[in-house]
């Protein structure tokens, strides 16, 4: 089942119709794959009758850094960036968890070295179901580490959230469910744990949260950066951020992939190896719900990481 398909997106400075949203195939954007984006989620809270986006400002300066490394000038201001993804929601009048994406891109007529001013265009669209949260499900997955290498600060910089960049990860993903599998695990350059394709990851041992680096060949995760303070200060469960070994995986007590997309998303096996006892683990599903909590406008304590679209 497909996506709910809005009415209007937002292009350059304008509400247009859906279908009419149109890029040309002599695109840089198309051509080489020059273009940034974020990847952010709305939630609806049905008892205050409210849509809630998350981190909205947190993912708009992330945005930023990635235009800043591909010397990207553009004419719209972040707020306008903002104010437009908080419109995109009103206009289409969803009451229901969404999916959010700011596009900034080279256009028509740009080549492979395009960077000047002038030749940047944005966009900003919401999509809607029916790919609803798993917070509060038993869903889990079933990975492999994959024989692909994620990509190093050398060659593409993960931190750079470049639509280019997830060829990389694509090509894992492909491979790891031809293979059986339902996701997979990239190593770095040097054989230690980076992330999954589009999601960071987080292990435990002896009650220890560990997750990679940002050094690790990782994106700099705005969920990961939450689930940290989440861990500390709400379950009093410390986070060491280090190096993790591939077999650390297998003899882990739990594991979940995070992000914007995947939630709070446990991982029951890796390589055939079960998880422990193949189960959700106690932290995993305990983290999952004060997640759902924040994310919902539903934990004051947090308010300020959530902006309400409907006032």
């Amino acid at each position: 089942m497909a996506r709910q398909t809005p009415q209007y997106i937002w292009m350059n400075g304008e509400f247009i119709p859906w279908d009419e949203a149109k890029l040309h195939v002599s695109t840089a954007a198309v051509q080489t794959g020059s273009r940034i984006f974020e990847g952010l989620r709305g939630y609806w809270n049905d008892e205050e009758g409210q849509l809630y986006i998350f981190k909205i400002d947190e993912h708009l300066r992330r945005l930023t850094q990635s235009m800043k490394m591909m010397r990207m000038n553009l004419d719209f201001s972040l707020e306008e960036i903002r104010q437009a993804l908080v419109d995109v929601v009103v206009k289409n009048d969803l009451r229901e968890d969404v999916h959010l994406s700011p596009s900034v891109y080279f256009g028509v007529g740009q080549d492979f070295f395009s960077h000047k001013p002038g030749t940047v265009e944005v966009g900003a669209y919401v999509l809607a179901g029916p790919r609803k949260s798993i917070l509060g499900t038993d869903k889990a997955l079933h990975v492999c580490v994959s024989s692909w290498t994620r990509i190093s600060d050398r060659d593409m910089p993960p931190r750079l959230k470049a639509a280019a960049n997830y060829q990389n990860g694509r090509l894992a993903t492909v491979q790891a469910v031809e293979d059986g599998y339902d996701d997979a695990i990239l190593l770095d350059e040097r054989g230690k744990v980076a992330e999954a394709p589009a999601a960071c990851l987080f292990l435990v041992r002896d009650g220890i949260a560990l997750t990679p680096p940002i050094t690790g060949g990782i994106l700099e995760s705005i969920t990961r950066t939450t689930l940290i303070e989440l861990l500390e200060d709400q379950m009093s469960v410390p986070v060491v951020e280090r190096e993790v070994d591939r077999t650390e995986l297998y003899i882990a007590d739990e594991v979940w992939m995070c992000g914007s997309a995947l939630e709070v998303t446990p991982i029951v096996s890796v390589d055939r190896f079960p998880v422990d006892d193949g189960q959700i683990g106690p932290i995993t599903a305990e983290l999952q719900k004060e997640y759902e909590d924040v994310i919902r406008g539903k934990n004051p304590e947090y308010s300020d990481w959530v902006l309400p679209v409907y006032s």
